[in-house]
């Protein structure tokens, strides 16, 4: 890759699982009630047709690993498991309150913190109370995040018998002097049994996450942990690039000075590298930061042209609707976002007081619907199409910026088309970026976001 389209591009950008993405959202014109009557609006839509995604936020973890943007809480007590879980169930029965029907859920996906910190018994209560009110879809695809150090067979069994089949392991990487500096220390032997116990289970997806751009990486190390990976064979690769955002999350990513973390140029070394011997390996670019085998669904649904993304990442199949349950949960309507309180004891008391524990939110305009449906075409099946009758009177500016990155043989504009060619795959975030009205019309003081490269 050239050198100076990277120097060009590496600039601050979002990662695009949401548009608007949260800093451009308007909350002066959101309120609960008007989250609501959207959500009933798009779940009378789509309820029965496609279901529903659900994502649950179980946010404890028993140490702090210095890489992790997410909402966490530290804490080796485990007596908080019960009144969270019973916090959430609450939390559901309000929303079942207010839908005309019985949901039919479709996704499921459980993200954290460390949704393994919990005991299988906990997260079988917490599961079945919620299918309990709901139907579930056929092709249901239900996945969860498990920490390979805690990860048991009796974790992995008992969500398999809910219905899991997805699972995805945190790796990170596998040198001992990156653990120490990320506060992760994982031995491969741990990797090694949940993977093949997943697998010995049924699970049909295995997720390695592995991440470059980590304090005091290099390309061997990189490298090296791939090679391990490989042995492995997990079903489907995310290989992220480390959002160093210290200024948003504190002093949880400052556990490492900044001259060991790799500059702009050699991270994206570390990509390239890393992309190089994936690909070797016969695992194939999906969209941003994921790779998979082609036997995987995510592979399949990239080219059936189904593949949907959305603030769980990458999925093969898509909803209208997506509830968030528990601390910091964001909802999804596709009219509107709201985000769920962001401290476990203001989550509690917004539900003491009965009301739904949203503390902001948005809700889209037809142009926000518009640029949401190209940011998601881009993001996800690497090309646009429009109609020249249903564009915002801005359109024209949008094309003009496209025009540079054709110029710079990142994509293609044909007629009312864009495609984006293999040399513009790593720069999908800043391709999304121009199409961005929100950032455009409120660009921000201070930095904001993770650099792009």
């Amino acid at each position: 890759m050239q050198n100076h389209l990277i120097q060009k591009y590496n600039v601050p950008g979002p990662r695009y699982t949401s548009y608007p993405t949260v800093p451009y959202w308007d909350e002066a014109n959101f309120s609960s009630k008007k989250w609501i009557e959207t959500l009933q609006k798009s779940f009378r839509e789509s309820n029965r047709k496609e279901g529903i995604s659900l994502y649950l936020h179980l946010p404890f973890c028993e140490s702090l690993c210095t890489f992790c943007a997410c909402n966490k809480r530290i804490t080796k007590q485990h007596s908080v498991e019960t009144p969270y879980i019973e916090a959430m169930l609450k939390e559901w029965q309000m929303y079942l309150d207010l839908l005309p029907e019985k949901p039919v859920i479709r996704e499921v996906h459980l993200g954290g913190g460390t949704p393994s910190f919990f005991s299988p018994e906990n997260l079988k209560y917490l599961l079945e109370n919620i299918f309990a009110k709901a139907e579930i879809y056929p092709e249901k695809e239900f996945g969860f995040e498990g920490h390979p150090n805690n990860t048991t067979q009796e974790h992995l069994q008992t969500l398999y018998n809910l219905g899991f089949r997805r699972v995805s392991f945190g790796v990170q990487d596998y040198d001992i002097e990156v653990q120490k500096a990320i506060h992760r220390i994982q031995p491969l032997t741990n990797v090694k049994k949940a993977t093949e116990t997943a697998r010995e289970i049924g699970y049909e997806s295995i997720s390695h996450d592995l991440v470059f751009g980590l304090p005091f990486q290099n390309e061997e190390k990189v490298i090296n942990t791939i090679k391990i990976t490989e042995e492995l064979h997990p079903d489907r690769i995310a290989f992220y690039s480390y959002a160093h955002v210290p200024w948003i999350k504190g002093v949880g990513q400052r556990g490492f000075e900044e001259n060991d973390l790799p500059s702009g140029e050699e991270k994206r070394r570390l990509y390239e590298a890393g992309k190089r011997l994936l690909e070797k390996i016969n695992y194939y670019e999906i969209g941003m930061d994921h790779f998979s085998l082609k036997t995987d669904n995510l592979y399949k649904s990239m080219i059936n042209k189904k593949i949907h993304r959305n603030f769980m990442g990458y999925t093969s199949s898509s909803t209208q609707v997506m509830i968030g349950l528990g601390v910091s949960s964001i909802s999804d309507s596709w009219y509107a976002f709201a985000q769920n309180a962001k401290t476990i004891e203001e989550y509690y008391q917004k539900l003491e007081n009965q009301e739904l524990p949203v503390f902001r939110g948005h809700i889209l305009n037809e142009e926000d619907l518009i640029i949401r449906r190209h940011v998601l075409n881009l993001m996800c099946l690497l090309e646009t199409e429009w109609n020249p009758n249903d564009l915002p009177d801005v359109f024209p500016e949008i094309l003009e910026r496209m025009q540079e990155f054709e110029t710079d043989g990142l994509l293609q504009i044909h007629g009312n088309k864009i495609t984006v060619k293999e040399e513009g795959r790593s720069f999908i975030r800043n391709i999304c970026m121009a199409f961005d009205l929100r950032m455009m019309k409120h660009l921000p003081e201070t930095r904001l976001f993770s650099m792009t490269v």
